[in-house]
């Protein structure tokens, strides 16, 4: 892979096939997040490998859990998947990673047909003030963010981290600089994991976090999707204790429609 393509998500994210159930990736450098890669890579390239092996377009990925044991870095990596149960309408797929002989993440994918249940709602959505391309965009690039936000755009509406606010939410426009080709599972679990944690609005200066649990919901929204258009990104931390610190994220197209909502647990690290 060029060194011009690391910016590129669904090549970074690029799973191969090597026999029923088992993959092998290389994720590229300049993605890092502390010591290891960037969590919302690791999970969307789990994530692909899942859709990839319960390729049904009746049966879209619905929902992941995860957990990133240790740090994935960029040397190559093994993807085991095993299904464990397949109904007639709802399927079960566990994957784990392996690098250098440890277990370093692993995920659980649920896949479901749509059901004769035709109610739907959602949150409130986002009241945009004023249309994304208004909205500046914030230096977060490293060394002051992780080098992945390099490959990202963020358009701030709320609160900054090591804001010293009462507050602990987090608001703005997010995307990748390069357009993507297709917005389902993988891209939209990176989107959710890309913004810093909510609880960092607190902080009065900076302080290291990380993810130790993930859990995220897909939806399909009903209009087309600009793919060169930012997603929004709204969030809150409910609690804290000890340390951890539970949030919830939505992700909203700029229609207004719910694209994902995800639950994560932080670690906030003196």
């Amino acid at each position: 892979m060029e060194a011009s393509t690391f910016g590129d998500f669904e090549l970074a994210s690029a799973v191969e096939p090597l026999g029923p159930g088992h993959f092998r990736a290389v994720l590229p450098e300049g993605w890092r997040q502390g010591r290891g890669a960037f969590g919302g890579l690791v999970l969307g390239t789990m994530a692909r490998a899942l859709i990839t092996a319960d390729a049904e377009p009746e049966r879209p990925l619905r929902a992941l859990s995860g957990e990133i044991l240790a740090p994935v870095t960029t040397s190559p990596l093994e993807l085991r998947l095993t299904q464990l149960r397949r109904g007639s309408a709802v399927s079960t797929w566990d994957a784990v990673l392996t690098q250098e002989g440890e277990v370093r993440a692993r995920t659980t994918g649920i896949f479901g047909k749509e059901r004769a249940y035709r109610e739907a709602w959602a949150p409130e959505p986002p009241r945009f003030e004023r249309p994304w391309r208004e909205v500046p965009v914030a230096p977060i690039v490293p060394p002051l963010a992780p080098e992945f936000g390099q490959y990202l755009e963020f358009r701030p509406t709320g609160l900054l981290p090591f804001s010293g606010a009462r507050e602990a939410t987090a608001e703005g426009w997010v995307r990748f600089h390069r357009p993507l080709r297709h917005l389902g599972a993988p891209e939209v679990t990176a989107l959710l994991d890309a913004h810093w944690p909510a609880a960092l609005a607190r902080e009065a200066g900076p302080r290291p976090a990380a993810t130790i649990a993930f859990t995220a919901q897909y939806y399909q929204p009903q209009q087309e999707l600009a793919l060169a258009a930012p997603v929004y990104h709204r969030a809150r931390a409910l609690a804290a204790q000890h340390g951890y610190v539970l949030e919830l994220r939505e992700l909203w197209s700029e229609h207004g429609e719910l694209l994902g909502t995800n639950q994560q647990t932080f670690v906030i690290i003196k």
